[in-house]
């Protein structure tokens, strides 16, 4: 039997459970077991209740390395507000913690974190209850599609953001069917096989440069109250949509409110790049706080 000690934490409305390998060396040895544990700690009833697991392991170019386990059990690439919290989580130092941003900068200052993921290199800078994370480069980037559900057509961009992303602008945001929609989008064939997130976005009529947006999350299978890597993909798919022709680099900064009611700062540069734009310097601006630390036990007693 394995004691898990965990950290519970929240991005503007995504919550984790963060398990510290590094800090607790004796975990490596479930590392084959992660999927199942994940299920079993997400469940909002029989289990702590999250969007998803966050296992931090060594690595040997960054602070850490975050490995991403969805609700569902899946293994992600990439989770924007999973990462900020990880990067909170290491900046404010844990017991009995090798991590090497224990030579970070003073308290009073900014603290940096970089965290390695399988999208890539991440790095962060944590100041004044902020997170800034920098974020890899986006690709595949789609300003005009459109997919067929249920007899209805729906106009699209899409973006991976480390994670594929659709982002679909509607005019009455509190309307949609988010669940219904988005998991026929989410697993349309047009997205196979691995299948995509899907983001609803309606502009703010009464600020310049201001999004909403509600997000079905892939993994977890459901709308969530926020998702980092679909609130980069709503303000890139946004931005896009509005320029008309980029003559030059350009600099956009959107502020994207998700459905928990937090906002979220996103900027990044749009460079031209033959007959096509290429997106930049993607950087992601929310709070994240630690909720609680606690253990669990591994395998749960009554499965033993």
């Amino acid at each position: 039997m394995n004691a898990i000690p965990f950290t519970k934490m929240v991005g503007t409305g995504n919550d984790f459970i963060i398990v510290d390998t590094v800090a607790h060396r004796s975990l490596v040895s479930l590392k084959t077991r992660w999927s199942s544990i994940s299920k079993m700690l997400c469940d909002r009833h029989t289990g702590i209740g999250a969007d998803g697991v966050l296992v931090l392991e060594r690595s040997p170019r960054a602070d850490v390395r975050m490995r991403i386990f969805n609700a569902d059990g899946s293994e992600a690439e990439m989770c924007g507000n999973g990462a900020r919290c990880v990067a909170k989580y290491i900046a404010n130092g844990t017991q009995d913690s090798r991590l090497k941003t224990q030579d970070r900068r003073p308290e009073t200052g900014d603290r940096t974190a970089t965290i390695e993921t399988k999208a890539g290199m991440l790095s962060a800078t944590v100041a004044h209850g902020q997170v800034a994370m920098r974020m890899t480069a986006p690709t595949h980037l789609r300003t005009n599609g459109v997919v067929r559900v249920d007899g209805r057509a729906y106009a699209f961009g899409s973006v991976n953001t480390g994670v594929p992303h659709v982002v679909i602008p509607v005019t009455q945001l509190a309307r949609v069917n988010v669940e219904t929609i988005g998991q026929s989008i989410r697993s349309h064939r047009m997205f196979a096989p691995r299948g995509t997130n899907v983001n609803f976005i309606q502009p703010d009529a009464t600020r310049a440069n201001r999004l909403r947006v509600r997000t079905y999350e892939r993994g977890v299978e459901a709308e969530t109250l926020a998702c980092g890597t679909g609130i980069v993909a709503s303000a890139i798919i946004y931005g896009l949509m509005k320029m008309k022709a980029v003559q030059r680099a350009r600099t956009q900064q959107i502020d994207v409110e998700a459905r928990s009611g937090d906002v979220l700062r996103v900027s990044f540069a749009v460079v031209p790049h033959g007959q096509e734009v290429r997106v930049t310097d993607v950087i992601l601006t929310g709070g994240a706080r630690r909720v609680f630390d606690g253990a669990v036990e591994w395998p749960p007693r009554d499965r033993r």
